[in-house]
């Protein structure tokens, strides 16, 4: 099954930058397609891949001692086109 993923990252502290370009980094070199706006980022690919790669990754920002705020929209299908 396919699914379309916009994610907004909001970093809680003064240097918000550095890790939103970074997170928007380690999409765009995953397997699947990576849409940017200026407001979130849209990740499209099979569910359980997507879903898979996204708790990993979203897991290791947590690390970071920051507080760190994820918006995850999911949808049915690729909505890319």
């Amino acid at each position: 099954m396919k699914v379309s993923v916009d994610i907004s990252l909001y970093p809680l502290h003064q240097e918000y930058l550095p890790p939103i370009k970074s997170f928007i980094e380690t999409l765009r070199k995953s397997e699947f397609k990576v849409l940017e706006n200026n407001l979130s980022t849209q990740v499209y690919g099979d569910y359980d891949r997507v879903m898979e790669f996204l708790s990993k990754h979203i897991k290791e920002v947590f690390f970071d001692e920051s507080m760190y705020l994820f918006v995850l929209k999911i949808i049915k299908g690729d909505r890319s086109e």
